[in-house]
């Protein structure tokens, strides 16, 4: 029998892919109708995917061919010396080639293997789901796409569109602000990022801020999952390929979403260069990029010609003759969660009402519907679009005509030191940077956005030159690490600007106001509406923290980062001569329900640290002490709150943890948590940085009576982050989250410690085989108070009945143990249950 996907959970390996000769009607009917020709074709058209999906199983599907004389032995030895070595990738790509080169027999063979593992891999299942549901798939497969010539006429004023947008996006400038260069040019194929198809539509409703969710956890998952079932995916791979063929007759759509940061805009502009130079997409005979930010200053209706001539004015009056071949344009939209329109794909009324049609691009409309009626194919049916957003801006498209959703990952593994070997000139300051943050948890959290290696490369670099600090100064929380990132432009500033403190505080004032607005995007009349000039903006300090765009129509100011924006509408509340009732300030942030407060509030509660503050405060002056004593005394209140309160919410007690450990107040935290009994955070899902900040709480408790973990998607990554201070938990639940037998060797850490309090341990459904038995019996066998186990729904076999006949027999304390819905035979249970003679008042159930 195959699998079943629960029991497919772990990366695969060649021994995990078993073959199904079970095969359904459906996948039998599939192989018999299919021709040798067909199935060459289908070999050809999915090979990118393939290659990705066989990459796990490639030795037994080698193995099948060699068995079957498709392979000679010496094919075979080439394939799986590929594999040994590591390049899977090469070692798939060979096979195919191989088959494709003897013909229809091997071919065919190939297939009747892929359908036989299909349930054990999951790419590979799509593909084939694919293949049996969607009847148009053969008539696409077959389907001739080749590059229309471009008329005559248009050679010349392509070839100039090509030139003015090979020079707009061949390099890309980079602020260094500490070194000697103030801006480095960089090649953009330097800076490129990888794509991943996004597989589900749970990915496209992320929360906005992911400073605090990813980073090793990111990694974990990406490691785990793209094996299985996410699908990589090149730029040139998101329009006409495998990947996208399920498309409108009318054309085709696509999305790439990532967190801000992340690399969408050089993505966007990586895609315009190379199809300028002629490397990707020869079928487009024209593209036409726009920035949402630049659509938000039309406050007038607007035809799709005028769109592009006001961009693009060489086009004059050849734009006509574009209308003519819709297929060869493509239109690219860059960062949909900055439009200031709506547009609602969901709206019905725009398919009747006629203010809401624009089909034709000389017709005057919206924005918003000359955007719409692209995608949706009313508007020049037959073209491509493409939209870049953040992920949560993304449900506005749940129900547009979308081909291909697809997310950028950012760095993982060793792309994190790469960067820091091109941001550092100094070599043994990079290899000192990473290093740090690979053992501090915090910061490696942000590492795998660009955005914040860059923050992270200016604010630790100074530590660790020649003229550094003392290591014990480094930063250790992400107020701090901001904190320094600001006392590094300030300093490098210092004698630009006579009154530093009061020109930051008015950049603050409008950043918070942004905050308030979910506004990251501003223009003059914002800045002289807080008594700034935009002629200060084109030098300075003032010019590294809100950087200045003119490609648009008008000149719009953005921060480098939109945590930046929040740390200085922070930092300004510590600033100014006059402070405001600070707490109700934080408690209306702290009503806002959908998250936009979150950060700026972790950042204000940091803020009151003094190490956080001193550096700041070595530029700008003392911070306001009543502001100060406010921010604490609010976070106090927050805390007692929660934990006072009946029903309290998971999530909001766990933020206000996350305060605690920004504001590094020991006083503070003893005063509020230390003498906390009960967390119960059971369903809440922890990131590896919410186990951290756990972790710093419950180390400055004494005793806790209960921590429930019960379902919170904790992994080995986030289980060592709370294995420090576990000992001082009686009652631990960790049901029903995926540790594994490596989790029960980290978690024995605790349960040796001398000190140890655990009373009751819940390992229920964990994911516990027989290999771990004996390392829990050993751990749990002497000097331990354990009172209550339960290791009911593991896969414990009667191979576990000997080490746990010891555990029972030497954990003098132990009174009940659990062993239900295990895989014991009716011999296993019966001694285990035997053992309940042993002691008296000892429970054993099986």
């Amino acid at each position: 029998m195959a699998d079943s996907p629960n029991e497919t959970e772990d990366p695969i390996s060649p021994t995990r892919v078993k073959m199904n000769s079970d095969q359904n009607p459906t996948t039998t009917e599939f192989l018999t109708k299919c021709d040798d020709d067909q199935l060459f074709h289908f070999t050809k058209f999915f090979q990118d995917r393939l290659v990705q999906a066989i990459e796990e199983g490639v030795d037994g599907i080698s193995l099948m061919l060699t068995f079957k004389k498709i392979f000679t032995g010496q094919e075979h030895c080439k394939v799986t010396e590929l594999m040994e070595e590591g390049n899977r990738a090469d070692s798939s790509k060979l096979l195919l080639n191989l088959v494709m080169e003897k013909g229809s027999r091997a071919g065919r063979v190939m297939w009747e293997s892929f359908v036989g593992m299909r349930y054990g891999v999951p790419k590979l299942d799509k593909i084939l789901k694919e293949i049996e549901e969607d009847p148009e798939l053969s008539g696409y497969m077959y389907m001739k796409r080749n590059v229309s010539e471009v008329p005559t006429h248009l050679k010349g004023i392509q070839q100039k569109h090509k030139e003015t947008l090979r020079v707009q996006t061949e390099t890309l400038r980079v602020n260094t602000i500490l070194i000697k260069q103030k801006v480095k040019i960089f090649q953009l194929v330097d800076r490129y990022a990888d794509l991943t198809i996004i597989s589900n539509v749970r990915d496209r409703t992320l929360v906005e801020h992911e400073l605090l969710a990813r980073g090793r956890d990111h990694e974990e998952w990406r490691q785990k999952h793209l094996r299985r079932e996410l699908e990589k995916i090149r730029t040139d791979q998101l329009f006409q390929s495998s990947f996208s063929w399920r498309h409108s007759k009318f054309g085709n759509s696509g999305t790439v979403s990532g967190v801000p940061g992340i690399g969408k805009t050089t993505m966007v502009q990586k895609i315009v260069y190379d199809w300028a130079t002629g490397k990707i997409y020869p079928h487009f005979q024209f593209v036409f990029s726009f920035k949402f930010r630049d659509l938000n200053t039309i406050n007038d209706r607007i035809n799709l010609r005028n769109l592009i001539l006001d961009q693009y004015p060489y086009f004059g009056k050849v734009l006509g003759e574009l209308w003519k071949n819709p297929e060869g344009l493509l239109f690219i939209f860059d960062g949909l969660d900055e439009f200031k329109d709506s547009i609602d794909f969901a709206d019905n009324r725009r398919n009747t009402e006629p203010q809401f049609m624009c089909t034709d691009p000389e017709c005057w409309c919206e924005v918003s519907d000359i955007v719409y009626s692209l995608i949706q194919h009313k508007l020049l049916p037959g073209c491509s679009v493409l939209i870049t957003s953040r992920p949560t801006a993304l449900y506005l498209l749940e129900k547009a005509e979308i081909g291909v959703w697809a997310e950028i990952l950012g760095f993982v593994g060793d792309e994190r030191k790469e960067y820091f070997k091109k941001f550092f000139e100094d070599q043994a300051v990079a290899a000192a940077v990473s290093k740090y943050l690979e053992e501090n948890e915090i910061l490696y959290t942000m590492c795998y956005n660009p955005s914040y290696c860059w923050i992270l490369g200016l604010s630790l670099g100074p530590f660790f030159g020649l003229d550094g600090r003392k290591k014990q100064q480094v930063p250790k929380t992400i107020t701090q690490l901001y904190s320094y990132f600001i006392y590094n432009i300030l300093k490098n500033h210092s004698q630009e600007i006579k009154d530093t403190r009061k020109m930051l505080q008015k950049l603050g004032e409008m950043a918070f106001k942004g905050v308030s607005e979910k506004n990251i995007v501003f223009r003059n009349e914002d800045l002289i509406a807080n008594d700034l000039q935009p002629s200060q903006f084109l030098s300075g300090f003032l010019m590294e923290l809100l950087g200045r765009d003119d490609s648009a129509q008008s000149v719009v100011y953005t921060f480098p980062h939109l945590t930046i924006q929040e740390f200085i509408a922070a930092l300004t509340q510590f600033l100014t001569p006059d402070p405001r009732d600070i707490r109700k300030l934080l408690s209306e942030a702290h009503s806002k329900k959908d998250g936009r407060f979150e950060i700026f509030l972790r950042f204000a509660a940091g803020l009151s640290s003094p190490q956080s503050a001193w550096p700041l405060e070595e530029i700008l002056g003392q911070f306001c002490h009543q502001t100060t004593c406010g921010v604490i005394d609010w976070v106090k209140e927050k805390v007692q709150g929660q934990i006072g309160e009946s029903g309290f919410c998971k999530r909001n007690l766990l933020n206000t943890f996350h305060y605690l450990f920004e504001s590094q107040n020991k006083a503070l935290a003893l005063n509020t948590v230390g003498s906390m009994k009960t967390l119960p955070f059971c369903g809440l899902q922890m990131t590896p940085i919410d186990c951290v900040v756990l972790s710093h709480v419950i180390g400055l408790c004494d005793t806790i009576r209960h921590l429930d973990l019960e379902d919170c998607y904790i992994e080995c990554e986030q289980l060592k982050r709370l294995v420090p201070v576990l000992h001082k938990c009686q009652q631990l639940r960790l049901s029903r989250n995926n540790l594994g037998d490596s989790g029960v060797k980290l978690l024995s850490v605790a349960l040796s410690n001398p000190n140890c309090q655990i009373q009751k341990l819940d390992l229920c459904e964990v994911g516990l085989t027989d290999s771990c038995a004996e390392h829990l019996a050993s751990t749990l066998g002497t000097n331990h108070p354990l009172k209550v186990l339960h290791l009911e729904s593991n896969s414990f076999t009667d191979q576990s009945v000997p080490a746990l006949t010891l555990l029972i027999q030497n954990c003098k304390s132990l009174m009940e143990i659990e062993l239900r819905w295990n895989q014991f035979n009716p011999t296993g249970k019966r001694h285990l249950e035997s053992l309940q003679e042993f002691k008296r008042g000892l429970r054993v159930t099986v």
